[in-house]
């Protein structure tokens, strides 16, 4: 329950158009509703600013359907992260309002419309190849109601290309650069703009990339100020402190 909806709640009860029994009734899943298999956490937007996000890997579609139900019974936006089809198949069964970003690997269903920020997000990748990672990135900005800018295959191989959209990236407020092979292309931004720059290394690569590993021993090792690192393939963490930073 958000600090909105708990204020609603008690001005409710006070109006006389909620019985305390009925209000004693929504506020018993506080502040986790336990289904067995998993434990939402109810209170994660009111101590964070952000709901409980659903991680799709290792979970059935049962699973993130019967999630997602109780998750639709509260006044929140829902993501799905690391989500297969099947498991969007069984989320349609229940709302038919949600979406599926196939790239991205991830289901939203949208209940309100947040209030946009007049700054934005830039999102760039390195190559074709890194696009699932910087989509995860992207939608993740997008539910938290962030504005996002892509500009995908601007790598070091043709430096020119960088340089070319240089203008856009820099009005960005934060810049997420996704890469992977041997991951410089943050380094390279972090030297040009002055904003905050999100690194996010992917597995893509050749043998001795080692899944995404020299990427992100290089990431960690830039000389770039202002550049900071997340985990390999880790585009929701990329989007999330993206939305942070952007919020401030």
């Amino acid at each position: 329950m958000t600090a909105d909806e708990l204020r609603k709640l008690l001005e409710e009860v006070h109006s006389g158009n909620q019985t305390i029994d009925k209000a004693l009734e929504k506020l018993q899943d506080l502040p986790f509703k336990d289904l067995g298999f998993a434990k939402i956490d109810n209170h994660r937007e009111l101590r964070t600013g952000y709901p409980e996000i659903i991680f799709g890997a290792g979970k059935t579609p049962q699973q993130v359907r019967d999630i997602v139900a109780f998750m639709l019974t509260k006044d929140v936006n829902i993501l799905a992260t690391r989500a297969t089809r099947e498991m969007y198949d069984e989320v349609l069964t229940i709302s038919p309002d949600a979406e599926y970003h196939e790239m991205a690997r991830a289901i939203t269903v949208r209940k309100k419309k947040p209030e946009l920020t007049d700054t934005h997000i830039a999102v760039i990748t390195a190559g074709t190849s890194d696009m699932p990672v910087a989509e995860e990135a992207a939608v993740t900005a997008e539910i938290f109601g962030n504005k996002v800018d892509r500009l995908f295959d601007v790598g070091i191989a043709g430096i020119h290309r960088l340089y070319s959209n240089l203008e856009r990236i820099r009005k960005a407020r934060v810049v997420v650069v996704i890469a992977g092979m041997e991951g410089a292309l943050p380094s390279l931004v972090g030297g040009l703009v002055d904003k905050p720059v999100i690194a996010v290394p992917t597995s893509v690569g050749y043998g001795a990339n080692f899944g995404g590993l020299a990427a992100l021993l290089g990431m960690l090792t830039s000389c770039a100020s202002g550049v900071s690192v997340v985990n390999i393939d880790n585009g929701f963490g990329a989007g999330y402190m993206a939305s942070m930073i952007n919020k401030l």
